[in-house]
């Protein structure tokens, strides 16, 4: 979805949620149709950026949800070295400007918010206030575009060594707090017993597909009710089901962006219930790679939870049991 030039990026006309929706949901479906996944990107061609998150360059914020499928998506087509972003106006508060001629590319903010009538309604009955959904366009410029701009923006994070990529991985597995099972000749995650089992490390040709597995299973264990609460008992087959995988994968792919591994598609053979899913819904998409930013987020943060309290000199080691 690259159209908005520097011209015309500081004042679009609005759009309707619709046709907003439609227009993601058939960018995403034709890639699909084309045989590429939207979050399995040929990362590390010569000159191009690594794998990661896309991020405001200004706040070093980093985008989430169908966002980070799209702005993957340009910084793939055109090459661009660095995966950090800025609207217009924030490019120059940054000192610098968008050159002339360059297209943005488009994300989007979903957010909700309850009108004064609907609070005064709710206040009279003693109802709770109906909040009305509300999708809006941004336009935003990835830094290679620019010009101009002041050092000290949010630069890309420096590539991992591949040695401290395993190690890092084991702690987010570890940090998880999810019972993780070694054995067997199959992946999965049991719901009902809340459980993830893997395959032990030699029954893969590539140490590091041992770790994509391990946390595309973790990614469907955030869903358990003691965790994100997502609907689990989906039977095989289902769209539901579908939905689920959908997920998972996608959930896994920016974990494992987060932590430096390339992503690669764990579950081609869905490829046809996703198409079938996203024609049927042109919400789908979003809900998917919301549902998937908040499970990579929430391992992402549990690993950080237990990185500051391994740091923490006032943690004894009987305390950190005790919790």
């Amino acid at each position: 979805m690259r159209h908005a030039d520097a011209r015309t990026a500081k004042g679009e006309g609005a759009t309707s949620r619709a046709s907003l929706y439609d227009e993601v949901t058939a960018t995403i479906i034709a890639q699909l149709e084309a045989g590429c996944f939207p979050w399995v990107q040929p990362w590390g061609r010569a000159g191009a950026v690594g794998p990661g998150l896309p991020r405001n360059a200004l706040t070093g914020r980093a985008y989430s949800g169908v966002n980070i499928l799209m702005l993957w998506g340009a910084v793939i087509e055109c090459g661009w070295p660095s995966q950090g972003w800025l609207t217009f106006r924030q490019a120059l508060e940054a000192g610098g400007n968008v050159r002339k001629g360059e297209k943005g590319t488009c994300i989007v903010y979903a957010d909700c918010f309850t009108p004064e009538a609907e609070k005064e309604r709710a206040r009279q009955s003693g109802e709770d206030a109906r909040t009305v959904p509300f999708l809006k366009r941004f336009t935003v410029f990835n830094v290679a575009q620019c010009e101009g701009l002041r050092a000290g923006l949010a630069d890309d994070p420096a590539p991992l060594p591949e040695r401290m990529i395993v190690p890092l991985a084991e702690e987010v597995i570890a940090a998880s707090g999810v019972p993780f099972r070694i054995g067997g000749e199959k992946a999965f995650y049991v719901p009902s017993a809340d459980y993830v089992q893997v395959p032990p490390q030699p029954a893969f040709f590539d140490q590091i597909n041992y770790y994509r597995t391990a946390l595309h299973e973790l990614c469907h264990a955030t869903g358990h009710a003691t965790r994100l609460a997502r609907n689990l008992a989906n039977p095989f087959g289902s769209k539901d089901y579908a939905r689920e995988e959908l997920v998972a994968e996608m959930g896994s792919a920016f974990l494992c962006a987060a932590l430096g591994i390339v992503p690669t598609v764990r579950h081609a053979d869905y490829l046809g219930a996703w198409l079938a899913v996203l024609r049927e819904d042109n919400r789908a998409i979003f809900r998917a790679a919301s549902a998937a930013s908040k499970a990579a987020d929430w391992l992402l943060a549990r690993h950080r939870e237990a990185k500051t309290d391994t740091s923490d000199p006032a943690h004894t080691d009987s305390e950190r049991i005790a919790a």
